[in-house]
């Protein structure tokens, strides 16, 4: 195995990390049938100790379409030909959602519209009304 994936002050332990490589789809000639390149690494970040209850609520919401029947977090890179390339692409890939996650979200602001915003969409309500009423049928003289 690997050594431990570090994201900023996380250290992510390797126990963690489960990565199989089977077979890669789509084109690459006889090398395809032969190489098992496709790495899928999956992540069960419920039972790491490393992460705060507050990171795995945010990465559970985060990786909600990443999530296997476990739920563990499933990454899947067929990018190069490598296996060891696309291990490292896949741990990559890992800790940029980590590091997505790691960032809470700001509180949101309550606001109100000015009192100039009101008195123009009041004003814009009549013009617009106004148009609709001279829409009319035209009386008979």
């Amino acid at each position: 195995m690997s050594e431990p994936l570090l994201i900023a002050h996380l250290v992510i332990p390797e126990a963690a990390l489960r990565w199989t490589a089977v077979r890669a789809s789509g084109p690459g000639g006889q090398n395809v049938n032969k190489v098992s390149s496709k790495i899928d690494l999956r992540f069960d970040f419920e039972q790491c100790a490393a992460l705060s209850f507050e990171l795995k609520e945010r990465l559970r919401a985060a990786a909600v379409s990443r999530l296997d029947g476990e739920g563990r977090i499933q990454i899947i890179s067929q990018l190069t030909r490598n296996q060891s390339d696309n291990l490292a692409d896949a741990r990559q890939k890992l800790a940029e959602l980590l590091r997505a996650a790691s960032v809470p979200p700001k509180r949101r602001r309550k606001t109100k519209p000015s009192r100039a915003k009101k008195a123009a969409r009041v004003a814009n309500k009549r013009v617009h009304a106004q148009k609709k009423q001279n829409r009319g049928r035209v009386a008979a003289d």
